[in-house]
């Protein structure tokens, strides 16, 4: 038995060709096949749709009525997946959700996020930069970066590298307050932290051997690890800084890093997209971009 979306296009085709056996023609299909369709349509609608005899068919004023209401339907139904006739013709349009670390965000995927722009006109983003952890699911999250461990089997996830944290402050900074010989003394330095406003209290700065110093005795508390950095690169105090954004001072002489001893294992960072089913052309685009262009 044919679905009834299927009769309505058979009824309309023979509504427009006035014979079942060019509906037939026109829709690849056998005449009896057209014959049955409208035989059954007229049993569930409960009215006759076409006058037959032996040399023609003529639709009934009620089957006219019903012919005009079933196109406007199927010409709603189709257009669903029609392409969309505003949309640029490489077919790159449509709303991309990314989340990232702020600072991170800032000075790596910005860039990245204004030459797709600029390259697909029909791409829009929707940025959320933040040091707290994103609500992938509650901000309908397409593509996000995370630097540390990522555990969960709902993403698809790449790995692009590892993040290295140094212990960084100016060379006034250092002449001023002295260069740090051990973990213990860092506690009399004027120092950074950064809050966890998911849990209110400060991330303690991280050394290895699973070392870890509490940062209650900071002067300068940020919710924003580039507002921290920006303190550190000032000459305001010595903090621990992620090497996306301090290694150019570093290699620049800017900043100096200290306790290099005692610096952590790198976190690995990485790229993921939640698991949804068909990856729409647009969403494939700028994951592999961002893959190719973050990457170690």
């Amino acid at each position: 038995m044919l679905n009834r979306l299927e009769m309505l296009r058979i009824f309309c085709a023979a509504a427009d060709a006035g014979s079942f056996k060019d509906a037939a023609i026109h829709l690849g299909i056998s005449p009896q096949a057209v014959t049955r369709a409208i035989q059954e349509l007229e049993r569930l609608q409960g009215e006759m749709l076409f006058h037959r005899n032996t040399r023609q068919v003529r639709i009934t004023s009620f089957g006219e009525q019903l012919a005009e209401r079933a196109r406007s339907s199927l010409q709603q139904l189709d257009g669903l997946f029609a392409p969309d006739p505003a949309s640029p013709p490489d077919d790159m349009s449509g709303v991309v959700r990314l989340a990232a670390p702020s600072a991170l965000g800032r000075s790596r995927l910005l860039p990245i996020v204004e030459r797709l722009a600029n390259a697909h006109p029909g791409l829009r983003f929707d940025l959320r930069l933040t040091d707290q952890r994103a609500d992938v699911v509650g901000e309908k999250i397409d593509i996000g970066i995370r630097v540390g461990a990522l555990r969960d089997n709902r993403f698809v996830v790449r790995r692009l590298g590892k993040t290295r944290f140094h212990v960084v402050a100016t060379p006034r900074f250092l002449r001023r307050h002295g260069t740090p010989a051990r973990l213990e003394d860092l506690p009399a330095l004027p120092c950074t932290g950064i809050l966890d406003r998911d849990t209110g209290r400060l991330w303690p700065w991280m050394f290895a051997g699973d070392r870890q110093m509490n940062a209650d005795h900071a002067r300068f508390v940020c919710d924003d690890s580039e507002a921290e950095y920006l303190l550190v690169r000032d000459g305001m105090a010595i903090g621990q800084i992620a090497g996306f954004l301090c290694d150019d001072d570093i290699a620049a002489g800017r900043l100096v890093p200290v306790l290099g001893e005692h610096e952590p294992e790198p976190w690995d960072t990485y790229l993921y997209r939640p698991q949804r089913g068909p990856v729409p052309p647009r969403l494939r685009l700028v994951f592999d971009t961002l893959v190719q262009e973050l990457s170690d």
